[in-house]
């Protein structure tokens, strides 16, 4: 059945049209992915799908009585309201928790959330998570998302991958996440000059699909060159016989020079040679490190030794908020450990790529912010201006004489990227360096970082360029460890599915601050050996408590799925689980008070 159609529609921002006369359709159970360059026309073109936008010509068709679910990349997120009535509207709480599917949502998108948060309160990530859990929840005939895996981190994507692959519900989806985009997708579009290119698979079906486009269009092309010399020869010929052969014959010539395809605007990264660098790179001896400093914040490293040598390439994975961006921290001298100590290699030259764009003074030029750094270097045998190396990273002309302030999130990554490598580091830190990236533009990352001969550390929640970069994958599972992971991503989800490591509600409850350290000169606790002894069993034995009401919580939730249909088994055990939560609040708060008494 068709769901959406599109006849003939253009649309256009200024001079230069978005669509050009596009016409396809969706049918009921197609999962689309959307692909092409920053600008291009993506979010164009999903708007128009979804009803949001009016194209200036052309016609669009929604089926009778379609119900379309958009996630975009912003939200109207009620400050005033809590994330559990705006995810879940007015249900009761017996329909909810008795919905198995439901459960699922809240556990894998919001299970570090408190429900009865205020949106106001809540983080973007936060916010982000809470508008895709909304959408998930209620029933729709199409889904179209707008990067739904933004904010999300590695195991929440895997989930969402499933989820979306489980459902009937037609799926449009833009997303520079290429895992993602394989593991959702049975179609591909790109959107490219105003056009709809439409593929086969997702996007391992579609690069292949568009390789063999090339290499026909590259034959084509061939051909077609040398039927344009043979007509220029002829043209060439002199006056005369421009006039004595038919006219048909110049304007063949004519169209095939005017058809003359543009040179491609490619981001072309240049490799840089790396200075030599000894035996010692990093090394971590016994090191412990809090991210909030010292004693603060969620425990990071606990007496943890490690060593990062030449030419080591690792991707660091962990639940948001486990301390990967502290530990590049750590690596740049940017935040000293609580204890323990860093070893640097006296040879090394580092780049630390962070998340913030803070270092670009917004009120320079572009040009200028590269040549601060330098204004030539030299690669090869050829010496490059920093006007040559902007021209090929897709700042052309003008554009380099823009202020930074005035430049989209993708080029202000691309200049700050640029800026580090022209400083010709040996090790590089990359703290979600594909933030704001299309593509194509990490398509070319990748190809300079596969030539690169330093040693690398990438935090990325996209898996496509992480299993792609990186030769070995450490984890921080929440125990004070750096894990090494033979299996790679695949292992780290299947330790998390299995419990082996920390929940992200526990890694998020490790983060509350720390009890900060007695000034010099305060009393101690007073606390005698033996007293000390017997709150410590005490504290234990809470613990042993809360587990056992923890196991009994999750036994009720499933015997609360198996009665879903039965209303009155439900409301005897919802009445149970309620005086379960009582009990483990009491036993929490018990647990705090013997644990401030020991100065925990």
């Amino acid at each position: 059945m068709n769901l959406v159609n599109l006849e003939s529609v253009s649309h256009s921002y200024g001079p230069k049209p978005l669509l050009s006369d596009v016409s396809l359709g969706i049918e009921a159970g197609d999962r689309i992915g959307v692909v092409g360059r920053n600008g291009g026309g993506k979010t164009t073109l999903i708007s128009v799908i979804a009803g949001d936008l009016k194209p200036n010509g052309g016609r669009v068709t929604h089926n009778r009585g379609l119900h379309v679910g958009t996630l975009s990349q912003g939200d109207d997120l009620d400050p005033a309201l809590s994330v559990q009535d705006i995810v879940l509207g007015g249900r009761p709480e017996h329909e909810w928790a008795g919905d198995a599917g439901i459960r699922e949502i809240l556990a894998s998108l919001l299970g570090d959330i408190d429900l009865t948060a205020l949106a106001g309160s809540l983080s973007g990530g936060e916010r982000r998570r809470t508008a895709l859990a909304k959408l998930l929840i209620d029933e729709h005939d199409l889904i179209i998302l707008d990067e739904p895996t933004n904010h999300l981190d590695i195991e929440a994507i895997d989930w969402l991958a499933r989820h979306l692959s489980g459902r009937r519900t037609a799926l449009l989806v833009v997303t520079h996440d290429r895992w993602f985009l394989d593991a959702v997708s049975t179609r591909t579009w790109e959107v490219v000059d105003g056009s709809v290119e439409r593929y086969e698979g997702g996007y391992a079906a579609y690069v292949l699909a568009k390789a063999e486009r090339a290499r026909v269009a590259a034959a084509s092309e061939a051909r077609r060159q040398n039927l344009m010399r043979k007509e220029i020869a002829w043209l060439r010929r002199g006056p005369p016989a421009r006039t004595s052969k038919p006219k048909f014959r110049i304007d063949a010539a004519q169209a095939l020079i005017a058809d003359e395809p543009p040179a491609r605007e490619t981001v072309e990264l240049v490799k840089f040679a790396a200075a030599r660098l000894g035996r010692t790179v990093y090394d971590l001896e016994d090191v412990t490190l809090h991210a909030g400093g010292p004693g603060q914040g969620p425990l990071v490293l606990d007496h943890s030794t490690w060593q990062f040598g030449p030419g080591d390439r690792i991707g660091l994975i962990g639940v948001n908020g486990s301390g990967k961006s502290s530990v590049l921290r750590l690596l740049s001298d940017t935040v000293q450990p609580d204890s323990g100590r860093v070893v640097r290699g006296r040879t090394v030259r580092l780049a630390h790529l962070s998340q913030e764009l803070s270092e670009l003074d917004p009120a320079r030029r572009v040009l200028e912010t590269v040549e601060e750094i330098r204004k030539f270097i030299q690669v090869g045998k050829k010496e490059w201006t920093a006007s040559q190396l902007l021209e090929r990273l897709g700042f052309k002309g003008d554009a380099q004489w823009k202020v930074v302030g005035d430049l989209s999130g993708g080029e202000r990554r691309r200049l700050q990227l640029l800026r580090l490598l022209m400083d010709d580091p040996n090790v590089l830190l990359l703290d979600e360096p594909t933030n704001d990236l299309d593509i194509e533009t990490l398509n070319e990352l990748e190809d300079l970082l596969d030539g690169w001969p330093g040693t690398l550390v990438l935090v990325s929640h996209d898996r496509y360029f992480l299993e792609r970069v990186s030769d070995r994958i450490v984890a921080l599972l929440g125990d004070g460890r750096l894990s090494m992971l033979p299996g790679g991503v695949d292992e780290y989800l299947a330790r998390r599915a299995s419990g082996a490591a920390l929940s992200a509600r526990a890694a998020s409850a490790s983060a509350a601050p720390a009890t900060p350290a007695a000034p010099v000169g305060a009393p101690e606790s007073g606390l005698s050996t033996k007293e000390e002894r017997e709150l410590r069993k005490e504290l234990s034995r809470l613990e042993r408590q809360l587990d056992k009401l923890s196991g009994r919580e999750a036994k009720l939730h499933a015997s609360m799925a198996d009665a879903a249909a039965d209303y009155g088994r439900l409301a005897s055990l919802d009445a149970e689980l309620k005086e379960i939560l009582a009990e483990k609040d009491a036993i929490e708060a018990e647990w705090l008070e013997v644990a401030d008494r020991l100065g925990e």
